[in-house]
C-alpha cells in the first residue's frame, strides 16, 4: 500500500520560507501507531492527515512524537492540497477535527482558517520561565500555551532559550510576542516538550495572540510576522469567540509513501 504524500511551505508565497508541513490524504483512517511512525520519519513539526467523509474532512495532526488537537500551518496546507490537487471545486472546505469543525476558504490565492479564539488570561512570572527564555517578561498570560509579552521586535529576535528548562514545564508551548515595527506584532513559538523546539510559523498559537493584541490595540483586523528563521506572514482578525487566519502556501513537494515494508 502506498499513500500519497506532499510538502507544503504554509503562511508565505516563496518555497522555503513559512513553514513546512506534510500532508497525506488517506482512503480510510489507518492504525494510530503507523501515522506516528510516518509523522516521526517525514521529521517536520506537523504531518497532517485527512479522509474524505462526504462533502467534508476528518483532519488530525501528528508531530514527531504525538498527535496535537490543533495545528493551524498544517491545516492550511491541507486546505491548499485539497483546492490544488484533489479536483475540489469549492471555495469552503470543512474539517471535522479534535478541536471541533474548522472551516477555511481560498479567496485570490489567500487561504483563510476559522479556528475558535482561545485568549489567555494573566499569571504571575514563574522564575524557571525567565530563566527558559533568558529575558524577563513584561508580563506572562496563559491559555493553552504561556505567552510571554515584551517590549520590542529587537527582545523576540534576541531570545535564545534554554530548551532543557523550558521542556520540563507543564505546558505545550510558549510564545513570545512584542509589538512590530512594520506590523501589529510579531511573535516567535517554542515546543520542545513535543518534539519541536522552534516551530517556524504557529497558526494555532495565533488564535490566542490575536484576542490578546485585538484587544490590547483596540482593533479587530491584525498583521503579523512570525519572526523565526524561515519567517511567516499572518492576516489575521478577531470575529467574536473565533479567529481568522490567512496566508498564501506553496508546494515543495510531491510523492508516495511506500509502505510494503510495514
Amino acid at each position: 500500500m502506498n499513500i500519497q504524500i506532499y510538502q507544503v511551505d504554509a503562511f508565505t508565497d516563496k518555497l522555503f520560507g513559512g513553514n513546512p508541513a506534510a500532508v497525506c490524504p488517506l482512503e480510510k483512517w489507518l492504525d494510530e501507531e503507523l501515522l506516528q511512525k510516518i509523522a516521526a520519519e517525514n521529521n517536520l513539526s506537523e504531518t497532517a492527515f485527512f479522509v474524505k467523509k462526504g462533502k467534508n474532512f476528518e483532519l488530525r495532526w501528528f508531530t514527531p512524537k504525538v498527535e496535537v488537537d490543533l495545528c493551524g500551518h498544517a491545516t492550511l496546507a491541507s486546505a491548499h492540497v485539497i483546492f490544488n490537487n484533489l479536483d475540489y471545486d469549492e471555495k469552503q472546505i470543512t474539517f471535522a477535527s479534535a478541536s471541533g469543525e474548522l472551516r477555511v476558504t481560498t479567496e485570490d490565492g489567500l487561504i483563510t482558517l476559522d479556528f475558535p479564539s482561545t485568549p489567555p488570561s494573566p499569571v504571575e512570572i514563574v522564575p524557571e520561565l525567565a530563566q527558559g527564555l533568558g529575558l524577563e517578561p513584561k508580563e506572562v498570560h496563559k491559555s493553552r500555551d504561556y505567552l510571554a509579552l515584551f517590549e520590542t521586535e529587537d527582545d523576540i529576535l534576541s531570545i535564545e532559550p534554554d530548551f532543557n528548562i523550558l521542556g520540563k514545564m507543564d505546558t505545550l508551548g510558549f510564545i513570545v510576542t512584542a509589538q512590530g515595527k512594520d506590523s501589529d506584532f510579531v511573535s516567535r513559538f517554542f515546543a520542545p516538550a513535543v518534539g519541536i523546539n522552534e516551530d517556524p510559523v504557529t497558526g494555532s498559537a495565533h488564535t490566542t495572540l490575536i484576542p490578546f493584541w485585538a484587544e490590547r490595540l483596540n482593533k479587530k483586523t491584525l498583521h503579523a510576522f512570525q519572526l523565526s528563521e524561515r519567517k511567516g506572514e499572518l492576516f489575521c482578525e478577531l470575529t467574536g469567540d473565533r479567529v481568522k487566519i490567512g496566508g498564501s502556501a506553496v508546494t515543495f513537494l510531491k510523492g508516495e509513501i511506500v509502505l510494503n515494508g510495514t
